[in-house]
């Protein structure tokens, strides 16, 4: 098995398992996170995937990197096994016009029309690659063939938190008011961050997301119930 390390700072290095964005690389990158979690070695803080690799944050006060590089070379024989599989979650997303302002634009530069657009965005599981950018952005994958296309080229200062968007072969829900430079094709009412819950950020690298369209009118119902505390977000959770 063919890994990389690389130095990030004085307490941190990272294993890189390939240069793409592909399940099989990410399989083993999930693989090595959660064996790691588990034997959880002396001195280990925290390990945090991304597409093509982890990054193994260590307290030097406790161990070194010699030796924590050696416990992770142990899990090495092992990470080929499949990681377990994430939850299964069921977001609601309304793609009216007003919610998603890029829709009509984007379907029509790809020679589709907005339902059918819908349709494709709808019928995919996706993946929950990694999280970056702020807490909660969850980059999500493999959007079908049809609907990939660049970034704006013009970014947006401010996207409304809860925007359902594209970019490329991925897709994401924002969890803040951000700039932002992807395709807004609908909102989610449903928070991915809320400080006030026992687990703040709803979606983990690994988990499985599928887009369920409601209209408007359950959309503001979803919003209200949101946002009077009143909507249990464990609900989205599939059933095994």
């Amino acid at each position: 098995m063919n890994v990389r390390f690389t130095t990030a700072g004085d307490t941190a290095f990272n294993v890189e398992f390939g240069e793409g964005i592909d399940r099989p690389t990410n399989a083993r990158v999930m693989a090595l996170h959660a064996r790691l979690k588990a034997a959880a070695p002396p001195g280990l803080v925290e390990t945090v995937p991304t597409f093509r690799s982890l990054q193994v944050v260590y307290d030097p006060v406790v161990t070194s990197r010699r030796e924590v590089q050696a416990a992770v070379e142990a899990e090495l024989a092992h990470a080929a096994d499949a990681p377990a599989e994430g939850t299964l979650w069921r977001l609601p997303v309304c793609y009216d016009a007003e919610l998603g302002p890029d829709l009509a634009e984007l379907s029509a530069s790809l020679g589709l029309t907005a339902e059918r657009l819908i349709e494709l965005h709808g019928s995919t599981e996706y993946f929950v690659y990694m999280l970056g950018f702020m807490p909660g952005f969850a980059y999500m994958g493999d959007l079908p063939a049809e609907l990939e296309k660049p970034r704006r080229s013009e970014p947006r200062v401010r996207v409304p938190a809860g925007s359902v968007a594209t970019a490329g072969r991925l897709t994401t829900v924002y969890p803040w008011e951000s700039p932002g430079g992807w395709h807004l094709i609908g909102r989610c009412p449903v928070p991915l961050y809320d400080a006030a819950r026992p687990a703040p950020v709803l979606l983990a690298a690994g988990d499985r997301v599928r887009f369920e369209a409601v209209d408007r009118a359950r959309f503001d119902a979803l919003s209200a119930e949101t946002a009077s505390g009143r909507f249990d977000p464990d609900t989205l959770r599939a059933a095994p």
